[in-house]
C-alpha cells in the first residue's frame, strides 16, 4: 500500500485475483476478503442485527468460497457471487433460529444485568450498549433501504460505492439512501454514522478469515501480530517515529570521519602545493554535491509536497544532500586517484630514490598465525597508496587496511571494520557494505543510514526486502514511516512488528547513545591525529 496514489500499482481486477488464488496465492484471497468484507459483512448484519453474528456468518462466506472457489465459471462476477453464498447463508441460520433479526434485539436493562466480565471482541469498537442502540435505530427501517444505509457510512459516505456494490445505479441509491435517512429517528443520526464507521471490519477480520481457510495457514508470527494489532499497544504508537529520526543520525558520524580526514590529511602534507590540492578536493566535492543537491530538491519537494509534516521534509532533504555528498566524494576519489599516484610516484623517486620513508607509526607485531601479523599498525604513511594495503589479524592503515577480525582506514575490509568505506559483517563508515552495516549509505541484511537498501532497514530512504522503516521506505512485507509501500505499511500490525523486531529494538538503542557511535570515529581519529602532529613536530625540527 502506498500512502500517495502516484507510485501505487494498478490494483488486480477480480478475475486476476481469482486466478491467483486457484494458483494458491494467499496473498491473492486476502485482497478479495479485503475488497468484500465490508459488503459481505454489511448483508449479514443489516439481516441479523447481531455485530458478532454478522461477522462469523461473513467468515463463513469467505470459507465456503475458497472451498467452492473451483465452480465459479466467471471470475469476472466475483462479488455478485460472494453475496449469494452470504444470502444463502443468512437464510439458512435465519431459518434455523426460526425468528426474524429484530427479534435479536434486547432491552438495554437486560444488557446491563446480564453483563459478561470479559468482554467481547467487538467490544474493542463499540460497547455492547452501543451495539443495541444502533440496532434499535435500524431495525424498522425496511432492508430495502436498510442494506444500502449500512453500506453508505461503513464505505465512508461514497453513493458511489454504495451502487456499484448493490448493482444499483446511482440514482436509485441515492433515492433509497434518501429514504432510509428520513426512517431514522433525528437523535440517533449523529450516534448510527459514528458507530457504523466504528464497526467497519479492518485487517485483523481479514487475517481470521485467512487463518481459517483449509490448507492455507498464517505463520504463526503473522497471526500473533494480528491479534496484538486488534488491541492495541503504547508501544506501537510510538514505533515510528524513532526509526525515521534515528536513520538520521548516521549522516553525522559520516561527516565527523569525513572532517576528520580532511584534517589528517593536510596535517600529513609536505608541502603547501599538496594542502593546497587537498583543499581544492574537498572543496569541489562540495560544490558539485551543493549544485546537484539544489537541482534534485526541486522535484522531490514537488513528489512530496504536502504527504510529509515539515521536520521529516528538512529530514529528507538532509539525508538526500549527505548521500549525495558521499557519493560524490567517492566518484572524485576514483576519478583523481591516478594522477595522485602519478604525483606521489613522482615525489618518491625525486626526493627519496624510489626508497619509502618511515610512517608517523610503523607496528607490526613479530606473532603471526597462518602468515599474518597478529596486529599491524602503519599510519601517517604519505606513500600509501602505493605501498598497498596494510594486513593483519588486526589492522589500522591510513588508505586502506585488510583485517581477518578488525580493521582501520579510508578503506577497511574486515569483519569488524571501521573506514571511509567499510565492508565487513559488521561495518561502520561513511559507506558500509556488510551484514549489519551502519553508515550514511548503507547495504546488507541489516542496514542502518540515511540511504540504506538490504533485509530490514532504518533509514532516511530505503529499500528492504522483508522491512524498512523510514522517512521514504518500501519493503516486501512491513514497512513505517512518512511514504512507503509494503503490504503491512503504517498498520498496526506492522507498528507492532517493529515494536517486537530486534534489529529495530538495536537502532532505537543506537538512536538513544548517538553520543558514544560518535566515539567510535572521535576518539581513535583523534590518537591518530595526535601521532600525525608529533611526527610533523619531528620533521620540521629536523629540517630547521
Amino acid at each position: 500500500m502506498m500512502n500517495r496514489t502516484m507510485i501505487s500499482p494498478a490494483p488486480q481486477n477480480d478475475a486476476e485475483l481469482v486466478s491467483a488464488s486457484l494458483a494458491g496465492n494467499r496473498d491473492a484471497f486476502g485482497q478479495i476478503v479485503s475488497r468484500y468484507q465490508s459488503l459481505v459483512c454489511s448483508l449479514a448484519y443489516s439481516a441479523t442485527g447481531s455485530l458478532p453474528q454478522s461477522e462469523d456468518l461473513a467468515q463463513d462466506t469467505f470459507v465456503t468460497a475458497w472451498r467452492q472457489l473451483r465452480e465459479l465459471r466467471e471470475p469476472e462476477k466475483l462479488r455478485a457471487w460472494l453475496c449469494g453464498i452470504a444470502r444463502n447463508l443468512i437464510h439458512n441460520f435465519l431459518r434455523r433460529q426460526g425468528r426474524e433479526p429484530s427479534h435479536r434485539a434486547e432491552s438495554l436493562e437486560e444488557i446491563s444485568a446480564g453483563q459478561s466480565p470479559e468482554p467481547l471482541p467487538v467490544e474493542t469498537t463499540i460497547s455492547k450498549e452501543e451495539a443495541a442502540i444502533l440496532w434499535r435505530s435500524l431495525e424498522n427501517i425496511p432492508q430495502l433501504y436498510r442494506e444500502p444505509l449500512i453500506l453508505f457510512y461503513r464505505e465512508h459516505q461514497s453513493v458511489e460505492a454504495v451502487a456499484a456494490r448493490l448493482d444499483l445505479t446511482e440514482d436509485t441509491a441515492r433515492q433509497r439512501l434518501s429514504r432510509g435517512r428520513k426512517l431514522l429517528q433525528e437523535q440517533f443520526l449523529n450516534f448510527v454514522e459514528g458507530a457504523l464507521a466504528q464497526t467497519n471490519p479492518g485487517q485483523h477480520f481479514t487475517l481470521s478469515v485467512l487463518s481459517a481457510l483449509p490448507a492455507l495457514t498464517l505463520s504463526a508470527k503473522a497471526t500473533a501480530l494480528g491479534s496484538v494489532a486488534a488491541k492495541g499497544t503504547a508501544a506501537m504508537k510510538g514505533a515510528g517515529t524513532f526509526g525515521i529520526i534515528s536513520a538520521f543520525l548516521a549522516p553525522f558520524m559520516g561527516l565527523a570521519g569525513n572532517y576528520a580526514s580532511y584534517r589528517l590529511s593536510l596535517n600529513d602534507a609536505h608541502s603547501d602545493e599538496e594542502r593546497g590540492n587537498i583543499k581544492k578536493f574537498f572543496r569541489s566535492a562540495l560544490l558539485i554535491s551543493t549544485v546537484l543537491f539544489v537541482v534534485l530538491s526541486i522535484p522531490m519537494l514537488w513528489i512530496f509536497h504536502g504527504a510529509l509534516n515539515r521536520a521529516d521534509v528538512w529530514l529528507l532533504l538532509f539525508s538526500q544532500f549527505i548521500v549525495i555528498y558521499f557519493l560524490t566524494l567517492g566518484a572524485l576519489l576514483f576519478i583523481f586517484q591516478p594522477s595522485r599516484r602519478r604525483y606521489l610516484a613522482c615525489v618518491l623517486e625525486e626526493q627519496y630514490a624510489g626508497k619509502y620513508p618511515p610512517a608517523a607509526l610503523d607496528y607490526c607485531s613479530k606473532a603471526t598465525l597462518f602468515g599474518w601479523p597478529l596486529v599491524h599498525i602503519r599510519i601517517g604513511d604519505r606513500f600509501d597508496v602505493l605501498r598497498g594495503p596494510v594486513k593483519a589479524w588486526i589492522a589500522v592503515g591510513g588508505s586502506h587496511a585488510v583485517g581477518l577480525l578488525f580493521a582501520w582506514g579510508g578503506i577497511a575490509v574486515a569483519p569488524i571494520c571501521l573506514g571511509g568505506i567499510a565492508v565487513g559483517l559488521v561495518p561502520f563508515g561513511a559507506v558500509a557494505v556488510g551484514l549489519i552495516s551502519f553508515g550514511a549509505i548503507s547495504a546488507g541484511g541489516w542496514a542502518y543510514g540515511a540511504a540504506a537498501i538490504g533485509w530490514q532497514v532504518c533509514c532516511g530512504c530505503g529499500i528492504a526486502w522483508h522491512s524498512a522503516v523510514g522517512g521514504i521506505a518500501a519493503a516486501r512485507d512491513f514497512a513505517l514511516g512518512g511514504i512507503v509501500r509494503a503490504p503491512q505499511a503504517n498498520t498496526d500490525i506492522a507498528k507492532n512488528f517493529f515494536a517486537q523486531d530486534l534489529f529495530s529494538r538495536l537502532a532505537q538503542t543506537l538512536s538513544n547513545h548517538n553520543i558514544l557511535m560518535m566515539l567510535l570515529w572521535v576518539l581513535p581519529v583523534s590518537w591518530q591525529a595526535s601521532v600525525i602532529n608529533k611526527a610533523r613536530r619531528r620533521r620540521e625540527l629536523a629540517n630547521s
